[in-house]
C-alpha cells in the first residue's frame, strides 16, 4: 500500500519471475522531446492511474521512457516465429519494452509496454524506434477494435520524440504505449522448442495458465486442455475479424498471443468493398494472410503451438501427436460453429435452420460479384430487415440491383419464420452490423494531417466517431461513406 501512495501506477510484475532466459532486462533509451499527443483518459481510470498526480509532461516522461517509476522493472522478451511460413529462430521485442505490469480495476493484470522506445539485444539492426504514423495507425485502430468488442491489445498513450525517425524518408519519431493482458505469443514457445528446454516450456505453460487460464488446472490432462483452450480462443477471435471485414496483414507465429487477443497492428486494414481475396499488406505478395485466409492461418498457428507442447502432453510422443492432431482437427469445427453463428446475427436470424449456411454464402457471392461495400450492406440489411419495403439504400450498393432481389426474396422467406419482431431484430442487427469503422482512407487522411503538418485535428475525431461504432448519428454520417474516386487505399505498410 505504501507504494500505491507514492506512484501513480502502482506495478505488480510477473513475467520477470520467470527468470533472465526469457527476457533482457534494460531501460529505454532517452528521447530529445517527449510531448503528449493523446492520453487515454478511460483506459488510465481502468488500469487504476491517477493522471490527477503528475503534470501532463511529467506523463510525456514516463510514456517516452525518460523516466522509470518506481516498482517498473523494464524488459525486452524473447521469442522465435514463423513469418510469412519461414522459421526464425530468434526475433524478440526489437523495439519494444515492457515496463511492467498492474493490477487493473476488475482485479486482471495488465501489461504495460512501450513500443518505439529503442534498441534492445533483438533489434536485429534495426533503430528500435517507431514513426508518428505507425503509432497513431495503431492507437486508432486498437481502440476501434475494442469499441466493436473484438479481443485486443489497447492504447494508453501517444508520444512524440522529437527526434527524426529514418524510413523510405525522414518521419516525426513517436512512442506507443501499449496495454495487454499478456504478451506471450506462440512464439515464445517455439523459442525454447527449438532449444529442447522442456523445463522452460513447462515454466511457460505454468505462466499462461495461472494468468490466463487457471481453469484447466483441474483437467486430467492440463496441457491439452491448455492447447484446447487457445484453440477455441483463437477460432472466436478470427471469426470476430471476419465479422467486420478486418484483415490483420502479418499472422506470424509471434504475432499470435496466448491470451487470444489481436496484437501488433502493422499492415492491417478493414475492408471497403468485400472481396474474400482481398490484401493490403505491402508485404504479403503471395496472398498468405488475406481476408479469406484467416482462418486456416489461425489453424496452422495452432498447430505451430501444439507441437511446442507435446513433451508435456504426454511422454510417448506418437500418443500425445494423436490426442494435439485431435484438438487442431476440432478448430474446424468450433471455427465454422462461432462464424455461422455471427453471421446469422449479422443478418437478423436468431434461430438456426440447415439453409442458412447456403443463404449466407449466397449473400456474401454477390456482394463479391457486384463490389458491394461490406459494412454498409449488413448496416443497411439491418434497415431493410425492419421494414422490406426500405431497400432503396442496399440495392443501390449493388452494381446489379437484381442480385440483391434475387437473393432478399429467400431472405425474407427465412426472416418470416423468425418470431422476433421487427422491431427488436433491427435493434439487436444494429448491435452487431457497426455503422463505423476505421476506413481506410479516413485513417490515412488522420496519419497524413499529423505527420506532415502535426494536425492532429483528423485523428481526434476519428477516434472519436471509432469510439461508438454502433451508434448512427447523423453529424458523424460522412465518416459511413466508403472512398470516393482517388481516394482507395490500396497498400498498407508495416511501419518498421
Amino acid at each position: 500500500m505504501e507504494n500505491s501512495r507514492k506512484t501513480p501506477i502502482c506495478f505488480d510484475n510477473s513475467f520477470v519471475q520467470l527468470g533472465e532466459k526469457f527476457y533482457a532486462k534494460l531501460n529505454p533509451t532517452p528521447v530529445e522531446q517527449p510531448e503528449i499527443v493523446k492520453l487515454n483518459d478511460g483506459l488510465s481510470n481502468k488500469l487504476g492511474i491517477d493522471l490527477e498526480m503528475l503534470e501532463l509532461e511529467d506523463w510525456a516522461s514516463i510514456f517516452s521512457g525518460n523516466r522509470i517509476l518506481p516498482g517498473s522493472e523494464p524488459l525486452a522478451m524473447v521469442y522465435a516465429g514463423h513469418q510469412f511460413g519461414h522459421l526464425v529462430p530468434q526475433l524478440g521485442d526489437g523495439r519494444a519494452i515492457l515496463l511492467g505490469e498492474v493490477i487493473d480495476i476488475s482485479s486482471m493484470r495488465n501489461d504495460i509496454q512501450l513500443k518505439g522506445s529503442g534498441i534492445t539485444p533483438f533489434s536485429r539492426q534495426g533503430d528500435g524506434r517507431a514513426g508518428l504514423g505507425p503509432v497513431l495507425r495503431e492507437y486508432i485502430v486498437s481502440e476501434a477494435m475494442h469499441a466493436l468488442g473484438i479481443p485486443t491489445t489497447r492504447s494508453l498513450c501517444a508520444v512524440t520524440t522529437g527526434e527524426p525517425v529514418y524510413r523510405e524518408t525522414v518521419l516525426p519519431g513517436a512512442v506507443l504505449t501499449r496495454v495487454a493482458s499478456g504478451h506471450v505469443r506462440t512464439g515464445t514457445f517455439q523459442y525454447f522448442a527449438l532449444r529442447d528446454d522442456e523445463k522452460a516450456i513447462t515454466k511457460l505453460a505454468n505462466y499462461v495458465i495461472d494468468r490466463h487460464y487457471p481453469e484447466v488446472k483441474e483437467s486430467r490432462n492440463t496441457y491439452l486442455k491448455l492447447l484446447e483452450r487457445v484453440m477455441d480462443r483463437h477460432a472466436k477471435l478470427v471469426t470476430k475479424w471476419l465479422h467486420v471485414g478486418f484483415i490483420h496483414g502479418v499472422m506470424n507465429t509471434d504475432n499470435m498471443a496466448l491470451s487470444g487477443e489481436t496484437i501488433d497492428y502493422g499492415p492491417c486494414a478493414f475492408m471497403d468493398s468485400f472481396n474474400k481475396t482481398q490484401v493490403f499488406s505491402s508485404i504479403d505478395h503471395s496472398g498468405r494472410y488475406s481476408y479469406g485466409n484467416q482462418p486456416q492461418i489461425v489453424q496452422w498457428n495452432l498447430a505451430r503451438l501444439a507441437e511446442t507442447l507435446l513433451p508435456l502432453i504426454d511422454k510417448k510422443q506418437e500418443s500425445a501427436v494423436e490426442m494435439a492432431k485431435e484438438v487442431i482437427e476440432l478448430y474446424s469445427e468450433r471455427f465454422k460453429e462461432y462464424w455461422l453463428s455471427g453471421m446469422r446475427r449479422k443478418i437478423g436470424l436468431f434461430t438456426s435452420e440447415k439453409e442458412d449456411e447456403n443463404l449466407i454464402e449466397s449473400l456474401l457471392n454477390i456482394m463479391h460479384e457486384n463490389e458491394a461495400d461490406f459494412t454498409l450492406t449488413f448496416r443497411s440489411l439491418s434497415d431493410t430487415a425492419f421494414d422490406s419495403k426500405n431497400n432503396r439504400k442496399i440495392r443501390n450498393l449493388f452494381k446489379d440491383a437484381g442480385a440483391f432481389d434475387n437473393w432478399s426474396e429467400s431472405w425474407l422467406s427465412r426472416l418470416s419464420c423468425e418470431s422476433t419482431s421487427p422491431e427488436e431484430r433491427l435493434k439487436l442487427m444494429r448491435k452487431v452490423n457497426p455503422a463505423f469503422i476505421p476506413r481506410n482512407h479516413r485513417v490515412e487522411q488522420a496519419l497524413n494531417a499529423a505527420v506532415e503538418n502535426l494536425d492532429y485535428g483528423p485523428f481526434e475525431k476519428l477516434v472519436d466517431v471509432l469510439s461508438s461504432p454502433y451508434e448512427e448519428i447523423k453529424e458523424k454520417d460522412e465518416f459511413m461513406l466508403p472512398p470516393k474516386p482517388g481516394e482507395h487505399v490500396l497498400q498498407t505498410f508495416c511501419g518498421t
